[in-house]
């Protein structure tokens, strides 16, 4: 996995973990009983929440990383793919709203150094 940060209109919102490898994207968060910060899925239009052990924040981006979708997903659901859909954001649940995150915005990637 590699360490970035996201961010929205220039503000950190939180530190990034991006899975890159289609080993990263199947495992994903599975496994943790707790997680600070987001994890960004490239390339990934679905996401599921089977065998998670808390709640997620689902944002679905664009290929530019514009907000086309958010939920909140319970453990043991999958929901439908959004239209349009590229990436994936996924933050414990409570997450978005602490960030004031909202469909519309456009999200960056910066590298850590």
């Amino acid at each position: 996995m590699r360490a970035a940060w996201l961010l929205c209109e220039g503000n950190v919102l939180a530190s990034l973990e991006v899975a890159e490898s289609l080993l990263d994207r199947s495992k994903g968060l599975l496994g943790r009983s707790d997680y600070e910060g987001a994890m960004l899925f490239p390339r990934t239009r679905a996401i599921h929440s089977f065998g998670m052990r808390f709640a997620l924040d689902v944002a679905f981006l664009d290929g530019d990383l514009v907000v086309i979708d958010s939920l909140r997903l319970a453990p043991m659901r999958a929901p439908l793919p959004r239209l349009g859909t590229r990436n994936v954001v996924e933050a414990r649940a409570g997450s978005f709203a602490r960030w004031s995150l909202e469909v519309g915005q456009r999200l960056e990637i910066r590298e850590t150094v």
